[in-house]
């Protein structure tokens, strides 16, 4: 999907958001009735936690509970497919995240959702970035130490991931391409049986999601640099790569809040300005930052322009990574 054609794809998608006979009969009353927020991945993992500490205050600020969902499977395909397919009412949401909303379109050949014109984007809602860590046990303590023992000895390093085609496969992707190194990847099905391994020294190194902080509070891991332009605030002490003199390397996993096309624009709109309110909170803020989240916020405008430009810059790192998943 080029840049002009997606972004063309989500001006009509935001456009028909506030047409026809369901806009109409959304009013002051919304919601009457409770929430299902699909979250297409098991229990457990960023997106659902992230879910989780959304769905709480923000059915307390609307006055209906928010149930949550899990259709886990294909990369997060399966649940956002079905999300794509309800009724555009209001009480039909979906967390989106990076994997079916901006990379699985690279990585798929056919996909049973247009991740631009089948949703609205209602709220960009956090990201965590990507770490590199090694075991604890590791001689490397810095991101030079890394790239100076792949440089010397290439192909002997290796790096896990939670399968072909993740947020850690990729992020290592831009890592390598960066520092012009050859590591070599054993990805695994999941990312918790990656994680058990580099902390048992079985592999060199990750570029892990946040899931990582435990093993590194507890002294089984060693985070050298983190994956945004700022630090993390779970890892203070962590440069980022642009500071370790690796810059451009960024790599997160994001999560939003979206809705099937068609869903009224008041609605879109009310659950925008709700979930702003929740997002400003000083609690969430806490919560989040304990998550080692970047809180979001903004306009659906807003995060819909954010979806486009995540398309469009994994195009060439997917092609870069070779990773086909059919």
């Amino acid at each position: 999907m080029t840049m002009k054609k997606a972004h063309a794809c989500l001006m009509a998608v935001l456009l028909a958001a506030g047409t026809g006979a369901g806009a109409q009969a959304a009013d002051s009353a919304y919601p009457s009735q409770p929430i299902k927020l699909m979250v297409p991945w098991p229990a457990g993992g960023g997106v659902d936690t992230t879910a989780r500490m959304l769905s709480e205050p923000l059915a307390q600020k609307l006055g209906q509970p928010i149930v949550i969902d899990n259709r886990g499977g294909a990369g997060g395909n399966i649940g956002t497919e079905l999300a794509a397919r309800v009724k555009p009412d209001g009480y039909n949401l979906l967390m989106g995240s990076i994997s079916p909303n901006a990379v699985n379109i690279h990585l798929y050949s056919k996909l049973g959702f247009d991740p631009i014109k089948d949703f609205a984007p209602i709220v960009y809602v956090s990201a965590v970035p990507n770490i590199l860590v090694v075991p604890a046990s590791s001689p490397f303590k810095t991101v030079k130490d890394v790239i100076d023992a792949a440089k010397a000895n290439p192909g002997k390093l290796n790096y896990g991931s939670g399968g072909v085609g993740s947020s850690q496969h990729l992020a290592a992707v831009q890592f390598m391409s960066a520092a012009k190194i050859d590591i070599v990847h054993v990805p695994y099905k999941g990312t918790a049986p990656a994680e058990a391994d580099l902390a048992a020294g079985h592999i060199s190194l990750m570029l892990d999601t946040t899931t990582c902080l435990p093993f590194v509070a507890s002294g089984r891991m060693r985070a050298l640099a983190v994956a945004s332009k700022k630090r993390n605030p779970a890892l203070p002490d962590v440069p980022t790569f642009d500071e370790a003199g690796l810059p451009g390397i960024y790599a997160s996993s994001w999560y939003g809040l979206m809705a099937p096309a068609g869903t009224p624009r008041p609605v879109i709109e009310k659950l925008n300005a709700q979930a702003n309110e929740v997002l400003k909170s000083p609690d969430m803020k806490r919560r989040m930052a304990e998550f080692g989240a970047e809180v979001g916020g903004g306009t659906p405008e807003e995060f819909g322009q954010f979806i486009v430009s995540e398309i469009k810059r994994y195009e060439s790192i997917v092609r870069l990574s070779g990773a086909k998943l059919d």
